[in-house]
């Protein structure tokens, strides 16, 4: 894609003001289809006009958002929602130049570049979030400012969490879809600085920014994240079983109304899972960075510290062991899945009490491999047993297996006969700590994820032995 410079892609004015005009119209309409239509026509005269290249101004975009974050029909909620992501990817806030130019050189460093001019659903500065009032930020529908961004997340959480999840309203939905939205932006803006590996422009993060404001309960709105996360793995189960939602009897909407809502949430869930693993993984690989930065010597005053959200995961999962398998079942990104895994089984691992002379200066294997060997210790494995339980346990060597499984598989594809021979090793090791966990629990029954591992473990040995 050609990214024309920034002056030239933000100064010019996109949008005629008769769309504007249009929209205004549409505003002082009741909620009835004449309103409907003219907000509809409004979407359409915005994607029309952006499909020669000239981006909305952000009055526009403004204006769109509102819709989203307003709209009382299944019709102006879905068409603003992808008006919004399209018109980001075509009209990148932060990019990197060279990347997809076939012009530039192959071997020429790529440049971060920065659209100061672009508009933004959320406030990234603090100077800016304290110009907007919470009373003109809610008439308007214009950027959230950080705590409105917390509350939006507080609200979801409380719908996800209610004992029957019904399609009384498009409130669920909406609000699912300006969080999914959300996400796009923060991923849009977060992935082209962290691949600069400078941690002055990964600081500068939309999503650095809001995690550092005073504005939100950043431990707070972590576990929010991973408690609406394990809520739309249970619900997406529900509703797999049912796929039209109990219509509730305060709902206001027709039964033509209720079904098609019902069957839109079905993907709208799953989409809703995806984003909130990616804003995760996100504020993981965030975390990592600025480690980095600081053990460089990078970091200054300004960046405050906050516990890393790999803390608060293994806190939280330590704290209500039943949420473990909940957890590792719906969160799938391998590299930090595995990581999870193998510190959980680290944090209850029996470390040895006394060093022997021979041990002095040995570095332990806080690997998952390295875990897994020191199942072959029956008191250990004992220990651990009793202090998660042997179910948890089982979730936490298959879940750690596929994922270890996962990367082996793709970072060794060059090299197919040394990653052979590791991934079959891997193979043995697993078995041999589940014999050893079966060994030490003679009364244990092996779950349905623990056959299927132990099944692929033993289907690699033989076809690669």
């Amino acid at each position: 894609m050609e990214n024309p410079s920034s002056g030239e892609r933000w100064s010019r004015a996109g949008i005629d003001d008769n769309m504007l005009a249009m929209f205004d119209a549409s505003e002082t309409k009741d909620v009835h289809q004449d309103a409907l239509d003219d907000r509809i026509a409004f979407i359409d005269a915005v994607r029309a006009s952006c499909e020669h290249g000239k981006p909305p101004t952000s009055k526009i975009f403004g204006a769109v958002f509102h819709m989203l974050r307003t709209g009382k029909s299944l019709e102006l909620i879905v068409g603003s929602y992808k008006l919004l992501v399209d018109l980001d990817k075509h009209f990148p806030r932060v990019y990197l130049s060279g990347m997809d130019d076939s012009r530039s050189s192959s071997n020429s460093p790529s440049k971060l570049v920065v659209v100061k001019e672009a508009w933004a659903p959320i406030i990234g500065f603090v100077d800016k979030a304290t110009a907007v009032s919470e009373a003109g930020d809610k008439q308007s529908g214009g950027s959230l400012d950080h705590s409105s961004f917390q509350a939006l997340i507080e609200e979801l959480a409380e719908i996800l969490s209610e004992t029957k999840f019904e399609a009384a309203s498009m409130e669920p939905l909406r609000n699912m879809l300006i969080f999914q939205y959300l996400v796009v932006v923060f991923e849009d803006d977060f992935l082209p600085r962290n691949a600069t590996l400078n941690w002055s422009m990964q600081r500068e993060s939309l999503l650095s920014l809001l995690l550092g404001s005073r504005k939100i309960n950043y431990k707070s709105l972590m576990k929010y994240f991973m408690a609406i996360l394990c809520q739309l793995s249970q619900l997406q189960s529900e509703l797999s079983k049912h796929p039209v939602l109990q219509e509730s009897s305060e709902s206001k909407l027709s039964k033509n109304c209720h079904t098609a809502l019902s069957l839109a949430l079905h993907g709208v869930l799953k989409d809703t899972c995806v984003s909130m693993e990616k804003l995760l993984v996100m504020i993981m690989d965030l975390d990592m960075a600025r480690k980095i930065a600081d053990i460089e010597g990078h970091t200054t005053r300004g960046d405050s510290p906050r516990t890393p959200l790999m803390d608060i995961i293994l806190d939280e999962l330590s704290y209500n062991k039943d949420s473990v398998p909940v957890f590792l079942k719906i969160f799938s990104e391998s590299k930090w899945k595995l990581e999870i895994v193998v510190q959980y089984l680290w944090k209850y691992i029996t470390k040895p009490s006394v060093r022997t002379r021979k041990s002095n200066g040995h570095t332990e294997d806080a690997t998952f491999d390295g875990a897994l060997k020191c199942f072959s210790n029956k008191t250990g494995t004992k220990s651990l047993i009793k202090k998660i339980g042997v179910d948890v346990v089982q979730f936490l060597l298959a879940h750690g297996f596929q994922a270890h499984l996962s990367i082996l598989s793709k970072g060794n594809a060059g090299d197919k006969q040394g990653g052979d021979s590791a991934i079959v090793d891997s193979c043995q090791t697993f078995i041999s700590a589940f014999d050893s966990l079966r060994s030490t629990d003679a009364q244990m029954e092996i779950l349905s994820i623990g056959k299927e591992a132990l099944f692929t473990a033993a289907t690699i040995i033989f076809m690669k032995s």
